[in-house]
């Protein structure tokens, strides 16, 4: 019998280049960050990840998504949860040169779980099946 190792899903907004990023590596790994992207931020609740999605990615007509995925839990240890703002508002920062070791402890496919549109340009509710 397999050991099960334990996990903690995770979620991330992200607009369509980071997607198509997340899909050219089969739903398996983030992009790496750009220079001035020091630090990457996956959200520990859909309800903040879709808040992000649906006001900050779909600036200027854009699209956002909602991604969730699971990491293992011994790995995410070494990290402390970041309130920013309401208790809602909770996140991981892991710093930009540690997201190939992130990426290792993702377990299992990146999942598109929400998609949201600006205002007047289709829906802005999710409209991925669950």
């Amino acid at each position: 019998m397999t050991p099960v190792t334990p996990t903690t899903t995770l979620y991330r907004p992200v607009g369509q280049a980071e997607l198509d990023l997340i899909a050219a590596s089969g739903h398996r790994r983030f992009p790496p960050r750009l220079p001035e992207q020091p630090i990457f931020y996956p959200v520990c609740n859909e309800e903040y990840a879709t808040q992000i999605a649906s006001r900050w990615n779909t600036a200027d007509g854009k699209v956002g998504y909602v991604t969730r995925f699971a990491v293992r839990s011994d790995f995410l240890a070494k990290y402390d949860v970041q309130i920013v703002g309401s208790r809602l508002h909770a996140e991981y920062w892991i710093p930009a040169e540690e997201l190939e070791a992130f990426n290792d402890a993702i377990v299992g496919a990146i999942e598109v779980i929400g998609e949201h549109r600006a205002e007047g340009r289709g829906s802005a509710e999710d409209t991925t099946a669950r």
